[in-house]
């Protein structure tokens, strides 16, 4: 049984893991975790391919169709670690803050567990760089590994991510609409600078910037259909540098969160309009949208198929309801390419729910084995029910 061959290896899964954390990496500069990975995923017969979307590690097994994807980010966070813990980070002010590390080792598990497996079709293992952060193009590691043809031909697509929110032993996943697209606004509110004291001889940005704020933060509420999840947040604002000198300009910084792309266009035009307000009042705008990562969807197949391998290995009862967060996540440009599911992995010390992207963060490693588990028995009845159709 799966479960238990994953049980086996548990010390081998925390010795990964452990590892990882201690030697984290940012984004496209994984490359001690990539020749880990490399290293491990050749001495047990997979061919590899390193350099995929610039650190990436692609590892397969098998021959011909079907074709199963499982991806594994590996990056790190620019964070200084906080937990005194024999396997803390070594590196200063870079930490593995949002669980890679144990994406990491759960999928060298699955590599593991499938190399004494037989099946139909290729198994390919995606170690992705870089989910984290964009490169200087603004673009993360998962179309990066896109580009270098990680996707080509894949008829399946499956990933994981931990959940402190979730106790240990259970998993959560459903179909549709799981994490939010995401994009950036850059603003500059542009007025005519002069003495504080003669407010009136200047068109004031910091004024301006006012107005502008309460148009952008009344657009979800006042202007998107409420059953249409979505969210503006204004994350920085600079402006100005003495008390008593009106600023030129004001500079502003925004995430634009959406489910549907319907919703994403009508973001873009009444953040236009919020905008115009500055015009309005005699001063002007400049503004630029980045595009971030789409919308991640859960393929309903896919869905049912991990829920009913976990529930196989775990039973109905640690079958948690899914929770759709307005969090990003780049595994959706894998799954806009081929049919795909993400599930959440329970993972919360006992009695210690510590989130992700915090100097805390930490995972009960319980959890590795049935991480493991879980994705290698959704490959494997996916490669033998592909096979068949």
């Amino acid at each position: 049984m799966l479960l238990e061959r994953a049980h086996e290896i548990k010390e081998q899964l925390v010795r990964w893991r452990r590892d990882v954390h201690m030697h984290p990496e940012l984004g496209f500069q994984e490359t001690r975790t990539a020749t880990l990975v490399a290293e491990t995923l050749g001495s047990i017969g997979y061919r590899i391919q390193t350099g995929v979307g610039r650190t990436g590690v692609v590892g397969e097994l098998g021959q011909g169709h079907p074709i199963v994807g499982i991806r594994a980010d590996m990056d790190a966070l620019p964070l200084q670690e906080e937990n005194e813990v024999s396997y803390a980070s070594q590196v200063p002010g870079v930490m593995h803050a949002c669980g890679h590390d144990a994406h990491t080792a759960i999928l060298l598990g699955v590599a593991t567990l499938l190399a004494r497996e037989t099946f139909p079709g290729t198994v390919r293992l995606l170690f992705q760089p870089s989910e984290e952060l964009a490169d200087e193009e603004g673009i993360s590691g998962a179309p990066r590994m896109i580009e270098d043809g990680a996707m080509e031909e894949v008829d399946a697509v499956l990933a994981l991510h931990v959940d402190t929110d979730i106790p240990t032993g259970d998993i959560s996943v459903d179909d549709g609409p799981v994490t939010a697209g995401v994009d950036t606004l850059f603003a500059t509110i542009i007025g005519q600078g002069g003495h504080g004291a003669h407010p009136h001889e200047t068109v004031d940005p910091i004024y301006l910037s006012g107005h502008v704020i309460l148009a952008l933060h009344g657009i979800s509420s006042r202007r998107i259909d409420p059953f249409d999840p979505s969210v503006i947040t204004i994350g920085a604002i600079h402006g100005g540098q003495a008390e008593n000198v009106i600023p030129e300009r004001v500079e502003l910084m925004a995430t634009i969160r959406y489910m549907e792309p319907g919703v994403q266009k009508t973001l873009h035009t009444e953040i236009e309009q919020a905008l115009s307000v500055a015009r309005a009042l005699g001063g002007d705008y400049e503004h630029r949208i980045q595009i971030g990562y789409p919308p991640m969807f859960n393929d309903a197949d896919i869905t049912n198929l991990l829920n009913e391998v976990a529930a196989d290995m775990l039973g109905d009862e640690h079958l948690s309801p899914a929770l759709r967060t307005m969090g990003a996540e780049d595994f959706g440009y894998f799954s806009r390419l081929a049919p795909g599911a993400m599930f959440s992995l329970g993972c919360r010390l006992e009695g210690d729910g510590r989130t992700a992207h915090n100097p805390h963060f930490d995972i009960d490693e319980g959890c590795l084995p049935i991480g493991a588990a879980i994705l290698a028995g959704a490959a494997l009845r996916l490669l033998r029910e592909e096979n068949k159709s």
